[in-house]
Order: structure tokens, then sequence, then C-alpha cells
């Protein structure tokens, strides 16, 4: 089994609370950057998404906390796409520090909406294979 995608992160003092952990919030934007590195990796952008008409949505997000991260932390934000055949997928996440410790679980349920329509396309899986220049990194 390979590893998953991964892009690491240096946890910014901007980003704590008062508590001087990360704040809650920030883990949603670390989630998001992962997500869209990885299908930068794959070779769909922004403006592929927009050019076919089409953007991805978040529809459900679980955000389980383990371990507080501080200022200077660094961490490896893993992302997995997990394929079914319908309008949705799931996304699996991981906040880890570099010494192992996992900070974060982050489960997301997506889809692929048609920007014109609002609503989901049907398979997703294959609309996004057919976005990819290289389909690996997500799995595909």
């Amino acid at each position: 089994m390979t590893e998953p995608f991964s892009v690491p992160v240096t946890v910014r003092g901007y980003e704590t609370d008062v508590q001087g952990h990360l704040n809650q919030s920030v883990y949603l934007q670390y989630a998001e950057h992962a997500r869209w590195s990885l299908l930068h990796a794959s070779g769909i952008s922004q403006a592929k998404l927009a050019a076919r008409g089409v953007g991805p949505v978040v529809l459900e997000t679980t955000i389980r906390y383990l371990r507080e991260l501080r200022a200077g932390d660094e961490v490896e934000v893993t992302c997995a796409f997990l394929w079914g055949e319908g309008r949705s997928f799931r996304i699996e996440q991981t906040v880890r520090k570099t010494d192992g410790t996992v900070s974060a679980e982050i489960t997301a349920v997506g889809g692929l909406m048609d920007l014109t329509e609002r609503r989901l396309v049907p398979g997703a899986r294959d609309a996004f294979t057919s976005l990819a220049a290289d389909p690996g990194p997500l799995g595909l």
C-alpha cells in the first residue's frame, strides 16, 4: 500500500487561540490546503474546473481532535479520496506531527457541482478521472 498524499505545514502564531493552541477553524483550512494541493498534483486547477463548469463542494465534515498543536509545530496533512459510484465521495485526512503524534482526524463527504445547474454531477469518480492529467494522487 502506498503512503497517502500529504503536505507539510508549520503552525503559525497568529493561527493559535488564547489557550495557545491551534484554533479549531484552522484545521479546516489545513484540510482544504491539502485537498487543493492533491488536486493540483493530479493536474486539476481551479481554472480547469471553472472552464468545465464544475467545482468541488464539501457536503459534510467531521473533525476528531486528539492532541493540541502549538505555534511552531510542524505537521503533515494527509489526504485520500475514497470513491463510490454515485454523486459523492469521501475524503479522509490526518494531521500528524513530525514525531508521529496524530493531532486530528478529518473526514469529509464531497461532490462535484455543476455550476450552471447548481446540482451535483452524477458519477463524481468518472468526472474527476476525465479532469485529471495524473489520476494517481486521486486514487484513480
